[in-house]
């Protein structure tokens, strides 16, 4: 890998909206959105395991070898049944153990029996070690049965095997 991070360094570092509404003239239109939002809000977990298989692709700035760009292959098994492609970008840095990584991927599958698809937006750092990670649903990018989908993932590895845990929302399908 010509970014000098191993797969094993790269997956390791990888492993808010605020919404208002308007003013009081509006008041009978959001007790109907607060209730509509109230059914909503239940959360659900889901939660299995998954491989991955990250795979270094061509940077345009050959010369730089502390970034990377990666293609991203997940298989998901549990509650989420399905696959993932998408991309990742990482950036080390000259301290051991500090790097970060930006990614997104487009998830195919069932969650909890309902067929679609969504996107999942990543952000994570490494603090000389310390592992930090993000991992929210796009707005809006839910398709099929998973229209309304929001949530987010948190991902971990013992063992050298992959899992995940997904808190999400499903607004009622129209």
């Amino acid at each position: 890998m010509k970014n000098g991070l191993g797969t094993g360094a790269v997956v390791s570092a990888s492993v808010c909206l605020f919404l208002g509404f308007g003013s009081l003239g509006y008041a009978q239109t959001n007790k109907q959105i607060s209730r509509s939002m109230q059914k909503e809000a239940v959360m659900t977990r889901a939660s299995g395991t998954f491989e991955v298989k990250v795979s270094p692709l061509a940077t345009d700035d050959k010369a730089d070898a502390t970034l990377g760009r990666m293609s991203i292959d997940k298989q998901f098994h549990g509650d989420l049944e399905g696959t993932s492609k998408g991309e990742m970008l990482s950036a080390a840095t000259s301290v051991k153990g500090s790097a970060g990584y930006v990614a997104i991927e487009r998830v195919s599958g069932t969650l909890h029996g309902r067929r679609g698809s969504f996107v999942l937006q990543h952000s994570g750092t490494m603090t000389r070690g310390a592992p930090r990670l993000t991992i929210t649903v796009v707005p809006d990018s839910g398709s099929g049965q998973l229209v309304g989908l929001a949530g987010k993932m948190m991902i971990t590895m013992a063992d050298g095997k992959h899992s995940y845990d997904f808190e999400y929302t499903l607004a009622d399908n129209p």
